[in-house]
C-alpha cells in the first residue's frame, strides 16, 4: 500500500478522516506544514483531545512505522537513544582473551560494533529505511529539563552523537510529533525547533463526527446526545465544577458503554451509573450530581 499524495491541506484532512481522525483546518494546516518543511510538530493541550491519536493516524496515512517514546520523570538518554549490549560485549572480550588476543585497541573496536548496539526510539527513527518513520515523543513535559536539552540536536538537525561511533544522521527524515499536557512549561529552545499547535477540545460537529466513526453501533440520536452532553459539560458554568473535563477518548468510551447498555435515550439515572467512564477522579464523579445531569440534558435553546 502506497501513501496518498498529500498535495494540499484538504487532501490531508480527507486522508486523516479515512483512518478515523477528524482534524479541523487549523490542525491540518499545522501538520501539512510540518510535513512540507520537515519540522517537528509540538502539540499541547488537555489530556484526551487527540494528540497521541494524531501521530497514530498520521502513521497510517503515510504508511510509515510508528515509533513511540513515552516520556516520564527520570527518563534517561540511554532509554531514549541507545545502549550497548554489555553482556554480549563481555562474552566477546572473554572469547578474545581465550584466543590470546592482546591488541586492546582492536578489541575495543570490535566490541563497539553495530551488532552490539541496542537501538532505542530516537536511534530507531533516525535509521528507519525510506520513507522513514513517524516518531511520537509522548508527554515530553513529564521528562526533566536535562532531557529536553538532550533532544535539541535531534529536533534541530535530525541527528545524534554517539561517542563510540560518531554522529548518526537520519537515513530518511522522520515525521516527529511531540505532545505535552502542559504540566510544566517546556524550554524555549525546544519550542523554537518545532512548529506549534494548541489542540483544544473539538467543536460539537467534529466531536459528533468522531463518535459516529468510532461507535458505528450508536444511533444518530444517541451520538447527538453524547456530543451535546459532553460539550455542555466542558462549557460554563458546568466546567468549573470539575477538575478535568472529559476528553474525546472519554466521549467515545461513554458512547460505547451506552450502546452496550442498550440505551435509547440518555437520562439522569444512566448518567449517574456511567459517570466513572466520563471522569477518572472521585471528586469529579461526585460533582456530577443528578440535579446537574438534569440541567445538562435539557434541550439547548435555539438562537433567536
Amino acid at each position: 500500500m502506497t501513501a496518498p499524495a498529500l498535495t494540499s491541506i484538504d487532501a490531508l484532512v480527507q486522508a486523516l478522516q479515512g483512518v478515523g481522525y477528524f482534524a479541523d483546518r487549523r490542525l491540518a494546516t499545522a501538520v501539512f506544514l510540518a510535513l512540507k518543511l520537515q519540522r517537528p510538530l509540538l502539540l499541547e493541550g488537555e489530556p484526551g483531545v487527540g494528540k497521541t491519536a494524531l501521530a497514530q493516524a498520521l502513521a497510517k496515512v503515510l504508511t510509515r512505522t510508528l515509533i513511540r517514546l513515552q516520556c516520564y520523570d527520570g527518563l534517561e538518554q540511554r532509554e531514549a537513544l541507545y545502549e550497548w549490549n554489555y553482556a554480549a560485549q563481555l562474552l566477546h572480550m572473554r572469547a578474545a582473551e581465550g584466543k590470546g588476543s592482546a591488541d586492546m585497541a582492536q578489541l575495543e573496536r570490535e566490541v563497539y560494533q553495530d551488532r552490539y548496539l541496542i537501538r532505542r526510539p530516537l536511534l530507531q527513527a533516525l535509521q528507519a529505511p525510506a520513507p522513514g518513520a513517524v516518531l511520537l515523543i509522548d508527554e515530553v513535559d513529564r521528562a526533566d529539563e536535562p532531557f529536553e536539552a538532550f533532544l535539541l540536536e535531534y529536533l534541530g538537525e535530525y541527528q545524534v552523537s554517539i561517542p563510540e561511533i560518531g554522529t548518526v544522521r537520519a537515513t530518511a527524515t522522520p515525521v516527529t510529533i511531540l505532545t505535552s499536557n502542559r504540566t510544566r512549561d517546556l524550554h524555549d529552545a525546544v519550542k523554537r525547533r518545532c512548529l506549534y499547535h494548541w489542540l483544544d477540545y473539538p467543536e460539537r460537529e467534529r466531536e459528533l463526527a468522531i463518535v459516529r466513526a468510532q461507535v458505528p453501533g450508536a444511533s444518530e440520536a444517541l451520538a447527538q446526545q453524547v456530543a451535546d452532553f459532553v460539550g455542555r459539560l466542558r462549557s460554563q458554568p458546568f466546567a468549573n465544577a470539575f477538575q478535568r473535563a472529559p476528553g474525546i477518548a472519554e466521549s467515545v468510551e461513554w458512547a460505547k458503554a451506552l450502546v452496550a447498555l442498550d440505551t435509547i435515550v440518555v437520562d439522569p439515572e444512566v448518567v449517574s451509573d456511567t459517570a466513572g467512564i466520563l471522569f477518572k477522579q472521585r471528586e469529579d464523579v461526585a460533582a456530577l450530581t443528578r440535579d446537574m445531569a438534569v440541567q445538562l440534558l435539557q434541550p439547548v435553546p435555539e438562537p433567536s
